[in-house]
């Protein structure tokens, strides 16, 4: 697993990039907890998404989830071809299931979040 990925207790990941932006996606466990995904709703480019708040939702045979910008910003990138290729979230959640890039108003949220070791601790609990 990639030392710069940061994690929100809701699951979801944030990877900085080079130029400025960040990656977001949900996390191997989140995926294996919803099990057959079946629908997944991203956010429209240009939205401005506040941490915490929803930016999308996946739904699973089992239940409907929110997706929480883990990071304020406006999205600037959506992975467009993901809702009809739900199977890549399991197969490459770090990689290819990525959900949008966002440009964050204050990067020091990201250091707010949890770093691999701590997310993973608060998966076992």
């Amino acid at each position: 697993m990639a030392a710069e990925l940061r994690f929100a207790k809701s699951h979801e990941w944030i990877r900085p990039e080079a130029d400025g932006l960040a990656t977001v996606g949900i996390s191997k466990y989140a995926v294996e907890a919803l099990t057959d995904l079946v629908f997944m709703q991203l956010p429209p480019v240009g939205k401005k998404v506040k941490a915490g708040e929803s930016l999308g939702e996946i739904e699973s045979v089992k239940a409907v989830s929110d997706i929480y910008a883990p990071v304020s910003g406006e999205v600037v990138e959506v992975n467009a071809a993901l809702p009809n290729q739900l199977d890549t979230l399991g197969q490459d959640p770090y990689g290819a299931g990525w959900l949008v890039k966002i440009r964050p108003e204050n990067p020091a949220e990201m250091a707010a979040l949890l770093d691999q070791s701590a997310y993973d601790a608060l998966v076992k609990s």
